[in-house]
């Protein structure tokens, strides 16, 4: 992790690794900040190290498409937040995702995934994947997943907290079963951060991210990364990197690992105030339903509250008058901001149905809890009460 003087017997906490983990000062200039390095290509000297290099005898940098500096110090803070060998940065957290599955499955493999899915993996695993000759099957419970596997079965993949209804996914069930058939299991950790779930230590194989979300954290970059072990993530780079060409530019990179230094704090401030603002929508009269595993009535409270330090800065809710109501409360909303996305310093508030899921198919995303009424709120660093009065005079607007 690139840390001196450490005691390998006490492990750094997660505020200390988001600031150290996987840099030191620039060796060249003494730079605290990482430099960014906007070069496409690098000079490897002469013809026999230039061999040496792209046959792998030798380690250095080829091609910006493959690999920069500035990415790489993203890479191994994020290896070393999520406790893997090795991580892949990407443009996108749909690249990271995309990325990973294709470097893991072939034509005549098959996914199992488990509860909701992010409406843009939705459509990869539902619509591209099949054109590749790789079928789905998608299951609501964990307690059904044995079943849906087969011997055609490489990957199993979960998202939890699980966007936007909040679902919960036990996440070493889900590995001890999928291990069982032989399975990789790869888990979206977006919404609950390496902060709140380690998912490696709880047996998953490889962790995606979309970075845009809580690792940036302020809404001014745009990336993905994947973590695993090392042999996992070659893989995945020669998939996503030098076959896709889906490489994460270092300009974002330095505004990833920036974001990443502060994301502990960011994560406890907003799960604080999405914990306040859930009890306080929990039964109130415009409300049928409150999605946010921090609630004890919430389906997977139990399972989270093992597998998560905090229960996030997201939650969705389920307006009593369908569509209408929903979009009489977003609109009503001043300090709240319309908008998809979610992890950043700014609250931001959506319809899934009508945005980020809008493109899933209506039977799979009412299936999956998409309504026409539901919500999605995430919860940024502005003070509780503030949010609250926003919220509790749009309430009023319905």
């Amino acid at each position: 992790m690139s840390m001196k003087k450490h005691d390998a017997h006490r492990p750094f906490h997660v505020r200390t690794l988001a600031v150290h983990g996987g840099q030191t000062p620039d060796e060249a200039t003494g730079a605290i900040a990482p430099p960014i390095v906007t070069t496409s290509s690098y000079s490897y000297g002469d013809f026999d190290n230039g061999v040496d290099r792209f046959t792998g005898e030798k380690p250095g940098f080829l091609y910006s498409r493959f690999a920069n500096p500035t990415v790489a110090v993203f890479e191994a803070k994020m290896a070393a937040l999520e406790g893997g060998e090795a991580a892949v940065g990407f443009a996108s957290g749909m690249a990271a995702i995309s990325s990973t599955l294709l470097a893991l499955l072939s034509a005549g493999d098959d996914i199992v995934t488990v509860g909701t899915l992010y409406g843009g993996t939705q459509g990869v695993i539902g619509s591209l994947l099949p054109r590749l000759g790789i079928q789905s099957n998608q299951v609501s419970r964990i307690e059904d997943l044995a079943a849906a596997m087969t011997p055609c079965t490489q990957v199993v993949y979960v998202e939890t907290p699980a966007n936007p209804v909040l679902g919960i996914v036990d996440l070493a069930e889900t590995a001890r079963i999928a291990h069982e058939f032989g399975a990789i299991v790869v888990a979206d950790n977006t919404f609950a951060t390496p902060c709140l779930t380690q998912p490696l230590a709880l047996g998953v194989d490889i962790v995606v991210h979309s970075a845009t979300k809580f690792i940036s954290g302020h809404g001014d970059a745009t990336g993905g990364i994947a973590v695993g072990t090392a042999d996992a993530m070659r893989k995945v780079r020669q998939a996503g990197m030098m076959q896709l060409g889906s490489c994460l530019s270092p300009h974002d990179a330095s505004m990833l690992i920036r974001g990443l230094k502060t994301m502990p704090l960011r994560v406890e401030a907003s799960s604080a105030s999405a914990q306040r603002i859930a009890e306080f929508l929990d039964g109130h009269d415009a409300i049928s339903a409150v999605h946010y595993p921090g609630l004890p009535g919430h389906p997977g409270h139990d399972v989270a509250a093992r597998q998560m330090s905090a229960f996030g800065g997201i939650l969705s809710l389920e307006m009593k008058g369908g569509r209408s109501a929903a979009r009489s409360f977003l609109d009503a909303l001043t300090l709240v901001t319309q908008a998809v996305s979610v992890g950043d310093t700014d609250s931001l508030a959506c319809h899934p149905a009508t945005t980020t899921h809008s493109a899933v198919p209506t039977d799979i995303r009412k299936k999956s809890g998409v309504t026409d009424g539901l919500v999605r709120l995430s919860v940024g660093i502005e003070f509780a009460d503030d949010l609250l009065d926003d919220i509790q005079q749009a309430l009023t607007q319905i």
